[in-house]
């Protein structure tokens, strides 16, 4: 299973639009074009996590779907209510946070050392 978790901004009031324009989307054939096998949303104070689960990463397809029609409607509809955390952000990697530490059972502990530029500021 591969994770992608999405950071930005949102305001809590609009948790329910942000929650509309996904099911929305979800109903069409966007995610299978992206590879979701399962879509999660967080908000935490004004943050906005947006975690993607997928059988392999989403990354390759999620550009090339960036120039179907789905994806502009909903990367439209999003903008009314989600901000980039990142104000240098250009692109989707821009959003993505890096995982640094896991563990199962069967591997146990994975670390490793997030690539700076990805990590907003800290650069």
């Amino acid at each position: 299973m591969h994770r992608t978790l999405i950071v930005a901004r949102m305001d809590l009031a609009d948790a329910e639009g942000v929650a509309q324009v996904f099911a929305d989307s979800d109903s069409t054939e966007l995610p299978h074009l992206v590879g979701v096998s399962r879509r999660t949303l967080f908000a935490f104070h004004n943050l906005y996590f947006h975690l993607v689960e997928a059988e392999q990463d989403i990354a390759p397809n999620l550009y090339k779907a960036r120039s179907h029609p789905l994806y502009n409607e909903i990367n439209t509809r999003l903008g009314q209510f989600i901000s980039p955390f990142d104000p240098d952000w250009r692109e989707p990697k821009d959003a993505m946070a890096v995982p640094f530490y896991s563990w199962t059972p069967e591997q146990g502990p994975q670390t490793s050392t997030p690539r700076s530029a990805n990590l907003g500021g800290a650069r």
